[in-house]
């Protein structure tokens, strides 16, 4: 379906890292707004900026769906989950890295991680085309921002479960508890599957963003879940935002699985024997 205009890669670059940024800064810089705002709206500043982090976590989700969608469509096949925890795998020590190194320039924190992971990516990207002799003409490419929108997705949900993305915080809050686990796991699931759930001959971009948000949606209300145990009541505005974002994307996954399905012409059942 080469007549129907997709998001260039460039775009979802954009989206993906502007987006998943301005959501993990805005778990920091809410907070210090709030202290200088007395009453209810200080407060409020201070309990809705940790959701934040979550909304930039989706659209880092949904950024490295395309990229895993461009590189996985020259035939990885069962190679998709292998990326999928690379890229999470590379996202991690980036994340843990790039907060861990810039402790006394705390918002240099994410911006590191970011370069730190694309470096990574950029290396690991390299030796599967050039050793491993993958032949895939965006392999490199692919790698860097599959890396690169790994750490967004662990440095954006820890950040809504820890409240902010300082480098303490996520240990105690997110490592030391265990909930990094679901982090990991749930935001590596995010990204690979709408891929593996939309392939096929009628793959479609805009079906698979639409599957990526719905998935992205989903970690988050289980990030919420998480948060309100160690955040309170940020944490039930993260999860009750991810179910209402989860039923949105799914519905408009849902149409255009149904916009797509009628263009198949009915063929009958099938004969029980053969001509």
């Amino acid at each position: 379906m080469s007549d129907i205009k997709e998001r260039s890669p460039n775009e979802l670059v954009l989206f993906g890292i502007i987006g998943g940024l301005l959501g993990i800064y805005l778990t920091y810089i809410l907070p210090a707004l709030g202290m200088q705002i007395s009453g209810n709206v200080g407060e409020l500043l201070n309990v809705i900026a940790p959701t934040f982090g979550a909304l930039g976590g989706i659209c880092a989700v949904m950024w490295g769906a395309d990229a895993v969608r461009r590189v996985a469509k020259y035939g990885l096949g069962t190679g998709v989950p292998s990326i999928g925890q690379i890229a999470m795998g590379m996202g991690i020590i980036a994340a843990m890295f790039g907060l861990a190194i810039v402790q006394t320039k705390i918002l240099a924190g994410p911006i590191v991680a970011l370069v730190t992971a694309s470096i990574i990516g950029f290396i690991i990207g390299w030796f599967a085309q050039n050793v491993i002799k993958m032949k895939i003409p965006v392999m490199i490419r692919c790698m860097t921002e599959i890396a690169a929108s790994g750490t967004i997705i662990i440095i954006g949900f820890s950040a809504a479960v820890a409240g902010n993305f300082e480098f303490a915080n996520i240990v105690k809050l997110v490592f030391d508890n265990g909930v990094m686990l679901a982090v990991f796991w749930v935001g590596a699931v995010a990204m690979l599957h709408p891929f593996n759930a939309c392939l096929g001959p009628d793959e479609r971009q805009k079906r698979l963003l639409y599957l990526a948000g719905s998935t992205g949606a989903i970690t988050m209300a289980i990030m919420g879940i998480a948060a309100t145990m160690t955040l309170g009541a940020s944490g039930v505005i993260t999860l009750v935002l991810g179910i209402v974002l989860w039923v949105i994307f799914y519905k408009k996954f849902w149409d255009e699985v149904y916009h797509d399905a009628a263009s198949v012409v009915g063929t009958g059942l099938i004969p029980k024997t053969e001509a």
